[in-house]
């Protein structure tokens, strides 16, 4: 028979064990919690980090969204010194637009028109505009073309070619060849551009180089520009709203983009750290990992 004595002393010695299984479980759940602290605070601040660089590197940040906006910039200043035209002249009689299009490659036939293919003509130099803002056209001489646009200037010639009787229902068409801008500074490839037309937008440029690098300070990019004989400096900020109000939005002939390193870019002195930021998202990534396997851890530990 067993006694009072040993009953009552299995029942101590049962609850002496689970008190030390309470206890043991209190401690690692407060262990769980004391290492769980930490983890949180570097995981939010990881988090709030990268949402800061992300709000750096957005474009008009603070414009709203699903808004219209009306443009105050102006796309052309109009035919400078040293721009390269593109003059043709149309007509239902071909043969009258010969002597006008001699910078056009084309060659006119009894039914219409077809390309000259000799090597020589495949040259197409196009109408130099002087220093004084002058070209020389075929026939009508000298013309003054400084600052007019290339749809008066078609007007113009549309209108002097009938009044002047060389030909009785002309169409011309007037293009830049060598609308060129250049990009410098911080953007992934820096270079000459060479466009068709005379419409592009800074947004524009920048995207056919490849955009900034994480490096280009978007709030305060350059553009060297030349007016009335004059080189300005404009700044322009692409995070801003009021980028599309700017007059440097549009660029004109001959502009200079120059994409500024930002205070990180300055300290380092290198020209090439993009390696740095793929250490850094492996070292974030393994960090999260073992987080991760040490808090699973730590919960099967406590659910045994």
């Amino acid at each position: 028979m067993v006694s009072c004595c040993e009953v009552d002393s299995s029942i101590r010695s049962y609850s002496a064990m689970k008190n030390n299984e309470s206890y043991s479980k209190m401690r690692r759940i407060g262990g769980m919690r004391t290492a769980v602290a930490p983890g949180v605070v570097a995981m939010l601040t990881v988090v709030l980090f990268a949402s800061c660089r992300m709000q750096e590197l957005a474009y008009m940040k603070d414009a709203p969204r699903d808004s219209a906006v009306a443009f105050e910039a102006q796309f052309s200043k109009g035919i400078q010194a040293n721009d390269l035209l593109n003059i043709y002249v149309e007509s239902e009689t071909p043969e009258a637009t010969i002597r006008f299009n001699q910078e056009t490659n084309k060659i006119a036939v009894s039914d219409g028109t077809v390309l000259n293919n000799s090597a020589a003509s495949r040259e197409v130099p196009g109408y130099l505009v002087s220093a004084d803002g002058d070209i020389i056209f075929p026939v009508l001489g000298k013309i003054r073309v400084l600052g007019l646009t290339h749809d008066s200037l078609a007007h113009m010639l549309q209108r002097r070619l009938v009044e002047e009787g060389h030909i009785k229902d002309p169409v011309v068409t007037v293009k830049l060849m060598n609308f060129k801008v250049s990009v410098l500074g911080e953007v992934a490839k820096p270079g000459q551009l060479m466009v068709q037309g005379e419409r592009l937008t800074i947004l524009e440029a920048l995207s056919m180089v490849g955009d900034l690098t994480i490096y280009g300070m978007r709030n305060n990019v350059t553009v060297l520009r030349e007016e009335n004989g004059q080189r300005v400096l404009g700044n322009v900020d692409l995070t801003s709203r009021e980028l599309t109000n700017s007059p440097y939005y549009y660029l004109h002939q001959n502009d200079v983009i120059i994409v500024e390193p930002n205070e990180k870019r300055k300290r380092s002195g290198d020209r090439d750290n993009t390696w740095m930021s793929y250490v850094s998202m492996a070292i974030t990534s393994v960090s999260t990992v073992v987080m991760m396997i040490y808090y699973a851890t730590l919960t099967n530990r406590y659910r045994q």
